[in-house]
């Protein structure tokens, strides 16, 4: 029992047409079509700039290399996990967490909180920058009694650079 199809329809009309073929390999190559630039002419190299010699005495002033950082006026706060990190000192407030940093300059934060974590085994810091973004970390205490003696601490010094909060 073979069943018998209908013709298939007009479908999509007939097929496109074929393209152009490739120029044998041994035709003569084509000019260059009329908007291509010209090929230009290298410009000549321009005489190389004398180089002081390898052996040049040193200038006569010594300089004290600069500090990394600058010396900070007062008070800081420090609590650091195994993996996250929170400072608080002269400069700002800084958070780094598995690895990546982020500073804020006392001029661009709106306000800094703190609490401890619902399981009370960890101090949460929040800065909210003065465009509105907010920005968390976490630092577990270990031991618990440690994050008592953060609290003090962060308040003390949060006060000496924030005194109106």
């Amino acid at each position: 029992m073979s069943q018998q199809y209908p013709p298939p329809g007009p479908g999509f009309g007939p097929p496109p047409p074929q393209y152009a073929p490739a120029p044998p390999p041994h035709a003569a190559p084509q000019q260059a079509p009329p908007y291509a630039p010209a090929p230009q002419q290298a410009p000549p190299y321009a005489p190389a700039p004398q180089q002081a010699p390898p052996y040049a005495q040193a200038p006569q002033q010594a300089y004290a290399p600069a500090p990394s950082q600058p010396a900070a006026d007062g008070p800081d706060f420090l609590a650091v996990d195994k993996r996250n990190a929170v400072v608080v000192d002269a400069s700002g407030v800084a958070f780094e967490s598995s690895g990546l940093s982020i500073e804020f300059r006392w001029p661009e934060i709106r306000s800094v909180h703190y609490q401890a974590s619902p399981s009370g085994k960890a101090l949460m810091v929040a800065v909210i920058h003065m465009d509105g973004r907010f920005f968390e970390c976490v630092v577990e205490a270990k031991p618990r009694s440690r994050l008592q003696e953060w609290f003090p601490q962060l308040a003390w010094v949060l006060g000496h650079y924030r005194p109106a909060g």
